[in-house]
């Protein structure tokens, strides 16, 4: 009886351990079909020492960026060739008026057609011979334009972190590296298939122009926002990104106390930080694609407002500028031009 009951006794012991470690990997969310990371739990970002930056820190107002994505989402929707693609350019030149302010107009040739688009970068100069980019898209899907889609979250409130972002550097003396703020047209792919052709329209222009004139080989690091404004904020690690960078980043949010909200988990994402990463460029793509439960909300009708949060604002645009400052005392160290970008 003893030993019968003994092997009972082992028996439920290692079901009950096997079940224990079954529940810590919960499977991934279904596909997408576009920019669907295979999700997995997020290796622990790489101790390093990091030198102490110059100068304080900056912060966005949240506030005023939520209301900037009210504005924007208050446009309609943005679509390349649509009404909408025009007036928000108009709505960020008209934010960017008193800034240095430079656009990159083209003709994407599309699976429908010629389309014309353009790329908005404002430039604040720093006092460090490189740049720092940071960068997001201005356009909404193409193949929901006959839907009420906004894009609150999917390029909407990006756009706006990036204003808030410019309301903090202009006429500040940067202590550092000039920023650039590139605001990308034509990230979305024309067709519902995205492939490499049919999507990242304006990166792929602005990152092939800044090769030919010398620009890219500047750049100290390319932070890339994406549907960062989700209430519910989990930032995964990129796996196309640059590991130095994406440490950098999770260093900057460790210091502001955000760091619970980065890179639970990691997924290879396809999105505007891939034409210059493809050149040598080193980049960080801070995206949450876990935008409602099973991302439901992307690329839906349902991707509004009400889903966003200005904490969720705060941290995401915090962090940025704070991984700005750590860029200026640190890349030089960490991130030396890889000969695509020579």
């Amino acid at each position: 009886m003893f030993n019968r009951m003994s092997q009972l006794f082992l028996l439920f012991l290692v079901f009950f351990i096997l079940g224990c470690s079954g529940a810590k990997n919960t499977p991934a969310a279904a596909p997408s079909p576009t920019r669907q990371p295979d999700a997995q739990t997020a290796p622990s970002p790489q101790a390093a020492h990091y030198e102490e930056p110059a100068g304080s820190a900056l912060h966005v107002d949240a506030g005023r960026a939520m209301q900037y994505t009210r504005e924007i989402v208050a446009i309609g929707p943005r679509w390349d060739g649509g009404t909408g693609q025009q007036k928000v350019g108009a709505y960020l030149h008209s934010k960017l008026k008193n800034d240095q302010v430079e656009e990159d107009a083209f003709v994407a040739d599309t699976p429908a057609g010629k389309i014309p688009m353009r790329n908005i970068v404002a430039k604040f100069p720093g006092t460090k011979d490189g740049i720092i980019v940071v960068g997001s898209h201005i356009d909404t899907n193409y193949p929901l334009r006959k839907t009420s889609f906004v894009g609150a979250n999917d390029g909407a409130c990006t756009s706006a972190l990036l204003l808030a972002i410019a309301d903090e550097l202009r006429g500040k003396k940067l202590e550092g590296y000039s920023v650039w703020l590139a605001f990308f047209d034509g990230e979305e792919s024309i067709t519902k298939e995205w492939t490499d052709d049919d999507s990242l329209y304006g990166s792929r222009h602005l990152a092939s122009r800044w090769q030919q004139d010398g620009t890219n080989r500047k750049i100290k690091g390319f932070l890339l926002a994406d549907m960062i404004g989700d209430a519910d904020l989990d930032i995964l690690r990129d796996e196309h990104s640059t590991s130095w960078l994406e440490d950098l980043v999770y260093e900057a949010a460790r210091r502001l106390g955000y760091q619970s909200y980065f890179f639970a988990g990691t997924g290879a994402m396809e999105d505007d930080h891939m034409p210059f990463k493809n050149l040598g460029v080193p980049v960080a793509d801070l995206i949450d694609f876990t935008y409602g439960y099973n991302n439901v909300y992307h690329h839906t009708t349902e991707d509004t407002i009400d889903k966003l949060s200005t904490k969720s604002l705060k941290i995401s645009g915090d962090v940025i500028l704070e991984t700005i400052r750590l860029l200026n005392a640190n890349a030089d160290k960490f991130g030396p031009m890889t000969k695509a970008a020579r």
